[in-house]
């Protein structure tokens, strides 16, 4: 079935211009004048996508957008702007609009833009037949728990997957921003193309342009071939910036005229190449501090932050934790090839007293070693006492993990013949204890609010210990 696309414009230059073009790709057109027009014809037949312009005889594009989002949220819109009024494509991306395009029409890159949308009206289509429970187990992508906010995550993915805006995940370390990133990545309409993550604060400034936009051989010492970069990598796909304040600033002039032109330039070369890659980023940072500070420019702040997507702390979804545990229990267990861990409901009430500071990253590696000392596949309240007093400190505790990490390294980690590890955590753990009750002279509920456990956990290994 061909697909049919609704023109909407006033000028009748601009509408030939455009039947011309799609009619050229094989694809029938209607068109309309005003927005009137355009409402009617949208619901007397069925259309794959809406190029609209912005100003209108009755109206504006942002009020067509709304429209269709609202009554007709299976058709991708398409913004046509003026020149250079990036604040109109800005809130036409924030409105609901799948893209934009300016004028004069670039008619390839229009092209590119028709193609991406039929793309993503195919996708919405075969969606529709889908029930809501297989939609929610889609839009989760990993995404465990059932608590309003998680929830609400679900729906702001489903809705962001449906636009070409770059979206600025906000977020604490460890709290699953690379995962709500490959959420809408997978149910946008360039899931069948790649998605690439990529942490700007682990590659080195130097090699930074090279990894991002690529290089020709020769264009600089070690360069010995051509090498192409994340950007072309994830041509018709997803790229994903974690870290993005950790960029230079040199670097953020180039990636601003990356997103503003969609092409990028190979390290060494004079020749431009066109890029399709719809733009992720990330931080655990505050952006508007680093703007503030100078080391985030602030045309590239408002390019890559059109539209905010905040994950919440696991602090903040606690009645997500026993869905959640049971996840990273089957995933580490996989991970091992070995039988899943059980938690015992004593064990699950000792993690729901915790803040989690590192998120879900630190509970997995909490989970991660607990299923390492347990017996008989079975976590006890006993195994994660221990593991969450050495784990990364919350708001409530004074020792800091540097005082953690010194106290771990006054023990020579030798793997002899004899070694035990449960001794040897036994002696930090005894360590740790000792050090809490010097500070706080003796004083056991104040050494126990340091370490950040109860007075009644911190009298049960006082006495475990023998330190009673």
């Amino acid at each position: 079935m061909t697909e049919r696309i609704l023109i909407v414009d006033d000028e009748p230059d601009i509408r030939e211009l455009l039947e011309i073009t799609l009619g050229r790709m094989s694809l029938q057109t209607a068109s309309a004048k005003d927005l009137t027009s355009a409402k009617q014809l949208l619901h007397t037949e069925k259309f794959n996508l809406c190029l609209t312009d912005m100003r209108l005889p009755d109206g504006d594009g942002i009020e067509l957008v709304e429209y269709i989002q609202e009554n007709f949220s299976q058709v991708p819109v398409a913004m046509i702007t003026a020149h250079g009024n990036t604040e109109t494509a800005i809130k036409a991306l924030k409105a609901g609009a799948f893209d934009f395009v300016s004028k004069p029409v670039d008619l390839q890159k229009l092209r590119d833009l028709v193609t991406a949308a039929l793309r993503l009206s195919s996708n919405k289509s075969k969606e529709a037949i889908a029930t809501s429970k297989d939609l929610a187990s889609v839009a989760s992508s990993g995404i465990t728990g059932q608590s309003p906010k998680i929830q609400a995550l679900r729906v702001q993915i489903g809705k962001l997957a449906r636009s070409q805006a770059p979206i600025f995940i906000s977020g604490e370390s460890g709290s699953g921003k690379e995962l709500a990133a490959r959420a809408i990545h997978q149910q946008s309409a360039r899931s069948n193309s790649p998605f690439i993550a990529v942490n700007c604060g682990a590659i080195p400034q130097e090699l930074m342009e090279s990894e991002l936009f690529g290089h020709l051989k020769g264009s600089f010492t070690g360069a010995d071939q051509d090498k192409i970069g994340l950007f072309q990598a994830a041509h018709t796909g997803t790229l994903f910036l974690d870290e993005v304040a950790d960029l230079p600033l040199q670097t953020q002039v180039k990636l601003l005229r990356v997103i503003q032109e969609k092409t990028i330039r190979p390290v060494g070369s004079q020749k431009e190449v066109p890029i399709d890659v719809r733009l992720l980023s990330a931080t655990h940072k505050n952006l508007s501090t680093e703007v503030e500070h100078g080391r985030m420019r602030q045309d590239l702040y408002f390019r890559i932050n059109v539209i905010e997507l905040s994950v919440p702390p696991l602090r903040a979804r606690l009645e997500d934790l026993e869905e959640l545990t049971l996840a990273l229990l089957k995933k580490i267990a996989k991970e091992n090839q070995a039988e899943a861990c059980t938690l015992s409901e004593n064990a699950l009430a000792t993690l729901k007293t915790y803040e989690f500071p590192g998120n879900v990253r630190e509970l997995e590696n909490i989970l991660q070693r607990a299923a390492t000392l347990c017996e008989n596949q079975q976590i006890e309240k006993s195994n994660l006492e221990f593991l969450i007093m050495t784990s990364v400190p919350s708001s409530k505790t004074d020792i800091s993990s540097a005082d953690v990490i010194a106290s771990q390294d006054s023990h020579d980690l030798e793997l002899t013949a004899d070694f035990s590890l449960e001794k040897h955590l036994e002696a930090i753990e005894i360590e740790a204890i000792e050090k809490a009750l010097e500070e706080t002279r003796w004083n056991r509920t104040a050494a126990a609010k340091k370490l950040g456990m109860s007075f009644r956990s911190l009298r049960y290994r006082l006495k475990k210990l023998g330190l009673d």
